[in-house]
């Protein structure tokens, strides 16, 4: 990926809950999201999981998705496409890389 100037990069890390198999091996979870702050699109996105199928998954799930107007959309995507014991805490990781790339712009 060529990163160009109006590309920014945003992080946002949340604890999986602690008694699901998850959180024995993993215990945070991190949304790393590449934003075009021209477009406010996520021009790339990866996630800390250990399997890459995972990652791969929930990456495809907010690619290409304006956050103009909050992170509503790629939530409710993720709240019906990813069932696993963690889903919250990749909500949330969401929700605070979008936080911090809201409060910088």
């Amino acid at each position: 990926m060529v990163t160009k100037k109006n590309h920014v990069l945003t992080a946002g890390f949340a604890q999986f809950p602690k008694g699901t198999p998850i959180y024995e091996t993993q215990k945070v979870i991190g949304a790393i999201l590449i934003i075009d702050k021209s477009t406010d699109m996520i021009v790339d996105a990866s996630f800390t999981f250990i399997l890459k199928m995972t990652n791969e998954f929930i990456s495809s799930l907010v690619r290409g998705k304006c956050i103009k107007n909050g992170v509503e959309e790629i939530i409710q995507e993720v709240e019906t496409k990813l069932l696993i014991p963690g889903q919250r805490a990749v909500i949330q990781s969401i929700i605070t890389a979008y936080e911090r790339y809201h409060d910088m712009k």
